[in-house]
C-alpha cells in the first residue's frame, strides 16, 4: 500500500482501528473520521502518522470538513473505506421508533453515500482506485427484531452493485465486506439488549448467535481487516460487485426463541 492514500470511516476504535493500523502497517497514509474525540486522541497517540477528522457522517456539513481536512493534508484519494456505523435498536418493528430508525438510516447508509459522492471525484483525479462498503450477514438474511440495522446493510450491497456498474469505467473498484458477528463491545451491547428484549440471559443468546455460523464462532476485527486489505490491494484487481462474507459461514439469522 505504499503510495496509496486511504480514507475510512468510523476508525477510531473497534473495527475501523483494525483496519486503519492493517493499512498504516503495510505503507498507506490513512485519513480517518470518527465521531468520538476522545478516540480520535487515543487513536492518534497510538498513530501519530495518521491524520484524521471528527465527524458525524450523517451530518453534510461534517462531511465537508472531513474532505476539506483531508485536502490540507493530502494530494490524492486512491481507497474509501465506508465503516462507520451504528447497531440500531433490538426490538420489534412495531416497538422501533421513528427517530432510532432514522438514526440508523443516516448514518449507515446515507452517511456511506455523502462519503461516496464526496469521495467519486478525488478518485477519478487518481486515475481509479477502491471503494469498500461495510454491510454485514444482515444484508444478506433476514434478522429479527433489527429492522433498521437489516434494512441499512442490505442497502449498502444495493449500492454497492450500483456503483460498481457506474465506476467501473473509471477503473474504480467497488465491494461490500459482509461481517458476522465480530467479537468486540459493539456485538456484546448488542447481545445485551437483545437478552433484555427477549427476557434471557445474554449467554443464552450469544450461544444463538454462534449457532448462526456453520463454524459455531464470531470473526475477530483483525480477520475482517485483512479482508479488506486484500479487497483493496492490485491482488484484488479485477474484484468488483461483489459482497464478500467474513462469517464462518452464516446459515441463518431466524429467530431460534419462539
Amino acid at each position: 500500500m505504499t503510495n496509496k492514500t486511504v480514507l475510512i470511516s468510523g476508525a477510531a476504535s473497534g473495527i475501523g482501528r483494525s483496519i486503519a493500523e492493517a493499512f498504516i502497517a503495510n505503507g498507506a497514509q490513512v485519513h480517518i473520521c470518527d465521531s468520538s474525540a476522545e478516540a480520535i486522541a487515543e487513536f492518534l497517540k497510538a498513530n501519530p502518522n495518521a491524520t484524521a477528522t471528527q465527524a458525524d457522517v450523517s451530518n453534510t456539513n461534517d462531511v465537508d470538513r472531513v474532505f476539506a481536512e483531508f485536502g490540507e493534508q493530502h494530494a490524492q484519494l486512491d481507497i474509501l473505506i465506508n465503516n462507520a456505523g451504528i447497531s440500531g435498536p433490538s426490538a420489534a418493528v412495531e416497538d422501533v421508533s421513528t427517530d432510532a430508525w432514522d438514526q440508523c438510516i443516516a448514518v449507515n447508509l446515507s452517511g456511506a453515500f455523502y462519503l461516496t459522492n464526496r469521495a467519486v471525484p478525488l478518485l477519478k483525479e487518481s486515475g481509479g482506485g477502491s471503494i469498500i462498503n461495510m454491510s454485514s450477514s444482515a444484508g444478506l438474511f433476514g434478522t429479527p427484531m433489527r429492522s433498521p440495522y437489516a434494512a441499512s446493510k442490505w442497502g449498502l450491497i444495493g449500492l454497492t452493485k450500483t456503483w460498481a456498474m457506474e465506476l467501473g469505467p473509471h477503473n474504480i473498484r467497488v465491494n461490500a465486506v459482509c461481517p458476522g458477528c465480530v467479537s468486540g463491545p459493539r456485538i456484546d451491547g448488542v447481545i445485551e439488549r437483545d437478552a433484555r428484549e427477549r427476557g434471557v440471559s445474554p449467554e443464552e443468546i450469544r450461544d444463538i448467535y454462534q449457532r448462526q455460523s456453520s463454524m459455531r464462532t464470531f470473526v475477530s476485527p483483525d480477520e475482517i481487516a485483512d479482508t479488506v486489505l486484500f479487497l483493496a490491494s492490485e491482488k484484488a484487481g479485477k474484484i468488483s460487485g461483489q459482497a464478500m462474507s467474513v462469517d464462518g459461514h452464516t446459515e441463518t439469522l431466524a429467530n431460534w426463541l419462539d
